[in-house]
């Protein structure tokens, strides 16, 4: 895990690496159901899961606007903290959507889908 301290003109900001596990969730299923152009769909495949522990550390609070990035692309997603034991610190989790298909490769090592765990991104806080 990488800290990078930085300063803007609203202060100062953390830029962190963190292990993003992108899958399915009961929500994201059950919206996808109701279809991609909902609001509701569009609301669960936009919200990162992280540790509260690293949320705190990074100064984030729920529905924060966070940029994720990676050698692959970019997005921009909220975040929503989850209790130590049910997320890992330095770990975090996103709904398959499209803001999390804009982070994976095209290579699917023969199998159809986009290798897409255990991805490295680098996440900061959106200053408004």
């Amino acid at each position: 895990m990488i800290i990078i301290n930085g300063d803007s003109k609203q202060g100062k900001f953390v830029v962190e690496n963190l292990i993003l596990i992108p899958g399915r969730s009961s929500k994201q299923g059950t919206t996808l159901n109701q279809g991609k152009l909902k609001d509701a769909y569009k609301e669960v495949t936009t919200t990162l899961e992280m540790n509260q522990d690293d949320m705190d550390r990074m100064k984030l609070v729920d529905g924060d606007e966070v940029r994720l990035k990676n050698e692959t692309g970019e997005t921009k997603v909220r975040c929503l903290g989850k209790k130590p034991e049910d997320l890992p610190a330095g770990t975090a989790f996103i709904p398959y959507g499209p803001p999390s298909s804009e982070l994976m490769a095209s290579d699917t090592a023969g199998c159809g889908m986009p290798l897409s765990k255990h991805m490295i991104v680098e996440i900061e806080k959106i200053l408004s």
